[in-house]
């Protein structure tokens, strides 16, 4: 089923069914796909709109659930994963955000190969692969002693409980007095990746009071003011029961196959810190297929929605910040979005693919695919398609003469591109 060519995939992708993995339902009873056919830069792109994943069809591992700006479904690299790629194929993504290209692939047992220029992907990333046991999760936990009389160096006391303040002071000085000695395990690693998304959201299980989504730290200023108008003050939180209970909800449901499959990528996985049209630690021609979103434009400010991760595991952010893709012209984003492309081509193998997310910004006045198809082609890569998932998507609306540009709900976007051999 993986290995195909491009008249394959325009056939699979044309006669699509969504079945309920469930089930067996099928969505569409019709089974067909919705295709136009666009000009970009002289060439004749098809592009394909359907439901071709959805939450219904199958529910993403749980070891997934961690928060971070501007991350695509789990679903959304399996359905490219299991259709282009076979077990033991090495799969990329040059932009890993929150890790979920790699992560699914580790789970379908591939081989992976990620990059991202903010440490806190890898932070975040490759303590998922090491699955542990909650009881030594807890055990670890209990081990850690707690320090009093620890005082941090920015106020936080609008985000934190006192007593919570301290248990997380104490985390903070056993993690990087660990990691600066080289002592730091799988187990502290995973317990710093659990704390690290635990510390801001909107819930008693996150280490904070009530603040904006835990895929963001509002800065202290409007902290107060969030305070001031809930009329609320920072109440206790225990940090090693936060950590323990989403300790178990991320292991939950994974099968002994998919946790050893998880061990085995991460035991090999390269994980680089570093720009993505610079990577000479990937072999050429050694990726079977990159799975991938880039930052958008200036549309998310990673550095400021992170500072206060950021402060916890030791990193400036405003180095990193300054290092990050913030490009609010279309012709600059384009450019470094060439070199990265140029990059791909390279590592990429001979009949290999790239599956290249991008995103409708601006109240659709730039339509990314578009804009990137001619970047790929310029690289050397053959445009296949264009694929449209839509999850609200209805053929009534063709009937009407609708383009499928303008109707449902295009949840995701993502320009298909290979490489001849």
């Amino acid at each position: 089923m993986s290995r195909r060519d491009p008249d394959e995939v325009d056939a699979y992708l044309r006669s699509f069914i969504l079945e309920d993995d469930s089930s067996g339902q099928c969505t569409f009873s019709e089974g067909t796909t919705l295709q136009d056919v666009i000009s970009v830069s002289g060439e004749k792109i098809t592009r394909y709109t359907n439901e071709f994943w959805t939450a219904r069809q199958r529910q993403a591992a749980r070891v997934h659930e961690i928060s971070y700006r501007a991350c695509f479904k789990p679903q959304l690299p399996r359905f490219f994963i299991k259709l282009l790629t076979e077990p033991g194929d090495l799969v990329y993504d040059p932009f890993a955000g929150r890790g979920t290209t790699p992560l699914e692939a580790g789970l379908l047992g591939r081989k992976v190969v990620a990059n991202d220029i903010n440490p806190l992907s890898r932070i975040l990333t490759v303590p998922r692969f090491f699955i542990p046991d909650p009881a030594e999760v807890k055990a670890r936990l209990l081990s850690i002693p707690y320090i009093s009389g620890l005082k941090v160096e920015r106020d936080l006391s609008m985000f934190f409980h006192p007593e919570t303040e301290a248990e997380i002071l104490s985390l903070r000085t056993y993690i990087l007095a660990r990691e600066h000695t080289g002592s730091l395990d799988h187990l502290d690693q995973w317990i710093r990746m659990v704390a690290t998304n635990r510390l801001t959201g909107h819930s008693p299980g996150f280490f904070s009071v009530y603040t904006l989504p835990p895929n963001q730290a509002v800065s202290p200023e409007r902290q107060i003011k969030i305070n001031e108008t809930r009329g609320q003050q920072p109440p206790y939180r225990s940090t090693r029961d936060i950590i323990l209970k989403k300790t178990r909800i991320l292991v939950k449901d994974l099968t002994r196959q998919e946790i050893q499959n998880l061990r085995e990528a991460g035991e090999k996985i390269l994980f680089i810190t570093g720009d993505a049209r610079q990577t000479s630690s990937i072999e050429e021609n050694s990726v079977r297929l990159t799975v991938t979103s880039p930052p958008f434009l200036d549309i998310v400010q990673y550095s400021a929605d992170n500072w206060l991760r950021c402060w916890f595991n030791g990193i400036d952010e405003e180095e990193i910040g300054s290092k990050i893709t913030k490009l609010p012209k279309v012709t600059d984003w384009t450019d470094v979005m060439q070199g990265v492309f140029h990059e791909l081509y390279r590592i990429t193998q001979p009949d290999g693919w790239v599956a290249f997310e991008v995103g409708e910004v601006r109240n659709r006045t730039v339509m990314l695919d578009e804009v990137i198809v001619p970047v790929g082609m310029n690289a050397g890569f053959t445009c296949v398609g264009i694929v449209v998932n839509s999850q609200e998507f209805t053929k009534t609306a063709n009937i009407w003469g609708v383009s499928n540009m303008e109707i449902g709900t295009n949840t995701n976007r993502i320009v298909l591109f290979q490489k001849e051999g």
